[in-house]
């Protein structure tokens, strides 16, 4: 279970360093892919194999699954990090998601997500600081409690 978030830098080569409290908890390579809401979602290899095998168990003929699929498993690649705990972004991940100097790796569960830092900030304005933070975090959580949780 991944939780919390640590900035990194990344430097002109794509290297950034897995923060320590998730290379901890992590006893095999990352997966990772382009997320939602133009960040990277990243996977220990063993949830990433289960998830790829949920996916492909989909019906094909459904157009809006082959899309996902593409745009999902079609970004995936591997990473394994170096002995000081590096990995090296690809460039399209890169691009997809903006990455560029300083990312934000954020543990929500079972995966990680890398965002570029102004659009993490961004993200987090808009539950902490906007003048209807405190409105937006009530439907959030009336919207989790529908869910059950």
């Amino acid at each position: 279970m991944f939780t919390g978030e640590q900035t990194q830098k990344m430097d002109i080569k794509g290297r950034t360093v897995i923060p320590s409290k998730i290379r901890d908890n992590l006893a095999e390579r990352l997966v990772v892919t382009r997320g939602i809401d133009k960040c990277l979602f990243a996977y220990p290899e063993s949830s990433w194999n289960a998830l790829q095998e949920k996916l492909s168990s989909l019906p094909f003929t459904d157009k809006k699954v082959r899309s996902f699929n593409r745009f999902f498993l079609g970004g995936a690649e591997p990473l394994d990090a170096d002995k000081q705990g590096r990995v090296l972004v690809p460039s399209t991940l890169r691009e997809y998601a903006s990455l560029n100097t300083e990312v934000v790796w954020v543990g929500v569960g079972n995966r990680i997500e890398i965002w570029n830092i102004d659009k993490w900030n961004e993200q987090m304005n808009e539950y902490l600081e906007s003048d209807d933070a405190e409105e937006r975090i009530e439907e959030l959580a009336d919207y989790m409690a529908e869910l059950g949780v």
